[in-house]
């Protein structure tokens, strides 16, 4: 058995695409979500509980989300939304039968799902972190991107008030960590982050390699900031066999296709007679990826056997790299090194078809492997020593910092929505600025530039996180090996 854990983590968002028409394009964006990833991952995650596995997971949703699945409306309609997909699988060509067949089946097994939550997938996901099998955190309200929302930081602050008051609307729980959108951090965040009663979140990579002082862990463990808000990295090894456009797992060509669809298949009238108006994606997928260079109208009819046994062979793989890397990291670093995996939550279902049944056989495989599994927040509950940095400026889009989200193509809106900004604090009358910025006190940094920074141990208690401050690092800085395989040097 490899020492340290694997803390996989998924992130669960959509816009609020709620419309008054049913069977429009936004309610399909919706269901297909639904009925592809959110449904499957609850029932994955239940029947690997049932069996023993332990399974353990981060995910957080975000407030328009939840919105979407307490919406009542949308509850009444998913059922027909279900019935006129089975309807239009009747017109599958007859050598997809087999795929039509799977997906009927899996069709049937999302509805009853549904009807065992009464319509309520929250209950669902509410359980499951009272048995402690999820840790579920928190986003932005609208999921906003933080660092061009920061003037006035009222507009921020907003958005986690808002946030964190949904979400133990919704789920019955404050929640102690947050998805930060994008993954995105500006200097201060931390400030901002504390006083709304948050206490972790995860950073891409950089976030944590050049804070400062230096993790001496690299992101193999979190690190807590002078506000007392822990923070993860993003590991690219363990997310790259399933991120990776040109090596990555989903590209299977055993694999369901995602972009071949009977939605564009079928004639337009035959989609107008079942109340369908135009040719659209449909969530009904019955070919297969066949090969990187395989034109579309050429893919193959699906075969979900072949795919559930790649999905077992993938999930072996991952397993085996993951105990590998975790030896390898236990062998350099003087503690339980933490791998954490972040990803989207639709990419296992609804972007890949066989995302659940892979997560399955990781927690199967895993457990059997001796492979540790570990929630964020389990992470932070066993009194471990963390160090004291800064986080560095960064976001996990392309280029890894803020220009992704800030070009010449989008910033016109800039200066709109600074506007709107300004125009809500006061309307609101500045109500949170009553609230007491100064009821987390921040832990002083003790010690500047690259050297190492103080230890502190943050420990869960029943009303919130504690930290304790442990001293000033007194022995040498971390050795040339570990900084190779971190990647600072």
């Amino acid at each position: 058995m490899a020492t340290g854990a694997l803390a996989l983590v998924l992130h669960g968002h959509l816009p609020y695409v709620r419309s008054r028409n049913p069977g429009s394009l936004e309610e399909d964006w919706f269901f297909q979500a639904l009925v592809e990833s959110y449904l499957p991952l609850l029932g994955m995650l239940a029947r690997c509980d049932a069996n023993g596995l332990k399974p353990r997971l981060t995910m957080s949703l975000s407030p328009t989300l939840l919105s979407l699945l307490n919406d009542p409306v949308l509850q009444e309609r998913f059922p027909a939304w279900i019935e006129q997909r089975i309807e239009l699988l009747q017109r599958a060509q007859p050598e997809e039968e087999q795929a039509a067949s799977h997906l009927l089946q899996h069709f049937s097994l999302q509805l009853q799902a549904f009807s065992d939550f009464n319509g309520e997938p929250i209950r669902a996901f509410a359980a499951l972190q009272q048995a402690g099998v999820l840790d579920l955190l928190t986003c932005s309200a609208t999921h906003g991107y933080l660092p061009l929302l920061r003037d006035p930081p009222e507009a921020v602050r907003a958005q986690l008030l808002t946030a964190v008051r949904e979400h133990e609307r919704l789920l019955g729980a404050k929640p102690q960590g947050i998805w930060l959108p994008e993954c995105a951090y500006y200097e201060g965040l931390d400030q901002q982050l504390a006083a709304a009663g948050l206490r972790y979140a995860v950073l891409d990579a950089h976030g944590l390699l050049h804070g400062l002082p230096r993790p001496r862990y690299g992101v193999y463990a979190p690190i807590c900031s002078p506000s007392s808000v822990a923070f993860f990295g993003r590991d690219s090894e363990a997310t790259l066999p399933v991120w990776s456009a040109s090596d990555g797992y989903p590209g299977d060509g055993s694999y369901r296709e995602f972009h071949r669809d009977l939605g564009w298949d079928l004639p337009e009238e035959e989609l107008q007679a079942a109340g369908i108006l135009s040719s659209r994606p449909l969530g009904l997928k019955l070919r297969r990826v066949s090969g990187g260079d395989c034109p579309l109208n050429k893919k193959l009819p699906y075969d979900p056997v072949a795919a559930a046994l790649t999905a077992q062979r993938h999930g072996s793989s991952y397993v085996a790299g993951r105990l590998e890397q975790l030896r390898g990291l236990g062998e350099l670093i003087d503690r339980a090194p933490l791998v954490v995996a972040p990803f989207d939550a639709e990419l296992f279902g609804h972007w890949w078809f066989e995302g659940p049944q892979f997560l399955e056989q990781v927690f199967l495989q895993g457990a059997a492997a001796g492979l540790n599994f570990c929630s964020l927040k389990g992470s932070l509950s066993n009194g471990a020593q963390l160090q004291v940095c800064r986080p560095s400026p960064s976001s996990w889009g392309q280029g890894g910092y803020h220009s992704y989200w800030l070009s010449e193509s989008n910033a016109w809106v800039v200066p709109d929505w600074h506007r709107a900004s300004l125009a809500m604090v006061e309307a609101s009358g500045r109500e949170q600025q009553q609230r007491d910025p100064q009821r987390h006190t921040p832990v002083e940094t003790g010690g500047t530039g690259i050297t190492a920074g103080p230890i502190i141990r943050l420990e869960l208690h029943p009303a919130g996180w504690h930290h304790h401050r442990i001293g000033p690092r007194t022995d040498s800085p971390p050795s040339r090996s570990f900084l190779a395989v971190a990647g600072i040097a």
